[in-house]
């Protein structure tokens, strides 16, 4: 293993690279300029003489999302004679806002679907199978290839679109320059990342002289998850990301008695000694990255392509000499790594709407991936959201308070981790974005389980999860004895988990 000094990719991230950073990142040798508006691609002059209403529904993540009137779904409604309404949902309340819709049979017309409750509905009539009509949407095809779109699908058949995340996006960051104060080298095992944690907890690294920062943090999604920020733990024991392959079978982490043990044990001993935030068991999903850009947290684990838009620019709003460092994950008893993503996220179309409506929201996607509508979709409009000036670029003031790259961000977008560097940007972020993907790729631990179906599952696999979720919380927290674990994990196999094995393996099994 190369160690974490030696990894050229390892930066110093601080003021002086970041300034004029915004979100995201670019294509690896520059940002797609804008472009002005053209016919659309491949379609005839009166393909959309009738206009069409379309419902979207998408997530929202911090800072709140567009109001009704936007200027991008006014080009958007321009270019594809369409009435375009998005009701965005905040991320803590989509699953149960899903669950509503379903039971009152009441989706959109177009939405976003994560992956559980995607396998959940599959089957259900619900979704429109758009494999008999993508080839006449070249644009989406040329994107996206037949190996993506078939995750989560049955043979034949293709019910949604996929909400695509780079695999090897989540990037383990460390204070650096709470480190240099504290005369600290950056821990490279778990041992060493518990005595970092400490030193972060009690020695004052922010030299305010108050006792008011943590070592750690991460949340409970959902009460029945961890959140991306406890995987480098999580794996560091052997942990499984959902599902792993063990002789030839696939196994869940709900399942891994000595792995929880381990993790338990450790996770407990960080509580108890205050270098864990006391309030991980009720932090909403991204408390914890908010935590370190408040300068309250030296760890996070966060998407490489968010930490020169949010990340960092927010960090040294609060405190502008800080310096982040990439580090490797911790190595443990089992190994070490990170999270991988697959492309299990979905956006599917209401099978139920009419084809007119059905072709025109396959248009209005197909618009997405080209050069024009990611140009729209993630820069904005020229003149409102930025100017051009001959070949020279400049942002404008509505570009903040627009937030016009919402659809890319949350919604759906090019096949391309690198999308979304503006053209007034440090066109040098590119090679920055990729030197921590570069890294983060070493370390992927991959779940052997993405894209198959589980009928147990679907039924009773959250609240079997919450269950044992809440038994792994009163754990860590000292309520309870680590050896509770072994009646926790009995009990979630008894009451289905056997059964979701079962049905796991059978559609494992059908893959190799």
């Amino acid at each position: 293993m190369v160690k974490w000094m030696k990894i050229s990719a390892v930066l110093t991230l601080s003021a002086s690279i970041v300034a004029g950073c915004s979100q995201g990142a670019p294509s690896p040798n520059a940002a797609t300029k804008p472009t002005e508006n053209k016919p659309t691609e491949n379609k005839p002059a009166d393909a959309f003489s009738e206009k069409i209403s379309i419902n979207m529904m998408s997530i929202a993540y911090e800072g709140g999302a567009w109001s009704d009137k936007h200027p991008v779904i006014d080009e958007l409604n321009k270019k594809l004679n369409i009435d375009l309404k998005i009701q965005w949902v905040p991320s803590d309340n989509y699953v149960e806002k899903l669950g509503v819709m379903a039971a009152s049979n009441s989706f959109p017309d177009v939405f976003r679907i994560n992956s559980s409750e995607f396998l959940k509905w599959r089957d259900k009539g619900v979704f429109l199978d758009i494999a008999p009509m993508i080839k006449d949407y070249p644009n989406l095809t040329k994107e996206i290839s037949a190996e993506v779109l078939a995750v989560g699908n049955p043979k034949g058949k293709t019910y949604a679109l996929p909400n695509w995340t780079p695999e090897a996006r989540e990037t383990l960051l460390i204070r650096k320059d709470w480190l240099t104060k504290l005369n600290l080298k950056a821990p490279t095992t778990i041992d060493e990342f518990y005595e970092v944690a400490k030193a972060f907890t009690k020695n004052d690294p922010d030299g305010n002289g108050k006792d008011d920062t943590m070592g750690y943090s991460f949340a409970v999604s959902n009460n029945r998850s961890f959140t991306r920020g406890a995987d480098p733990l999580r794996f560091a024991f052997g942990l499984a990301n959902g599902w792993k392959e063990v002789n030839g079978a696939i196994v869940p982490w709900q399942a891994q008695t000595k792995e929880l043990k381990d993790f338990l044990t450790f996770t407990n001993k960080m509580y108890a000694d205050g270098l864990l935030d006391k309030d991980f068991a009720i932090n909403k999903n991204q408390d914890p990255d908010f935590k370190f850009e408040a300068s309250k947290v030296g760890f996070t684990d966060v998407p490489a392509t968010n930490i020169y838009d949010s990340g960092l620019p927010n960090l040294l709003k609060v405190v502008p000499t800080a310096e982040v460092l990439q580090i490797v994950p911790p190595k443990g008893p089992a190994g070490q790594g990170n999270t991988t993503y697959a492309t299990t996220n979905k956006v599917v179309i209401n099978a139920k709407i009419d084809k007119k409506k059905q072709e025109r929201i396959m248009a209005l996607m197909d618009y997405m991936v080209t050069d024009e509508g990611h140009s729209l979709i993630t820069y904005g409009v020229n003149g409102i959201h930025y100017k051009k000036t001959g070949d020279k670029y400049e942002v404008l003031p509505a570009f903040e308070s627009d937030r016009p790259m919402l659809i890319n961000f949350w919604f759906f977008h090019k096949f391309d981790p690198l999308n979304t560097v503006r053209p007034w940007e440090d066109q040098e972020k590119p090679k920055k974005v990729l030197a921590l993907f570069e890294v983060n790729k070493k370390y992927l631990v991959a779940d052997k389980g993405a894209g198959l179906f589980s009928e147990t599952s679907t039924k009773s696999g959250a609240s079997l999860d919450q269950k044992l979720m809440g038994e792994m919380v009163a754990i860590i927290m000292g309520q309870k004895p680590v050896d509770t674990i072994e009646a926790a994990v009995d009990a979630w196999k008894k009451n289905g988990g056997d059964n979701i094995i079962a049905e796991m393996n059978e559609q494992y099994k059908l893959t190799k």
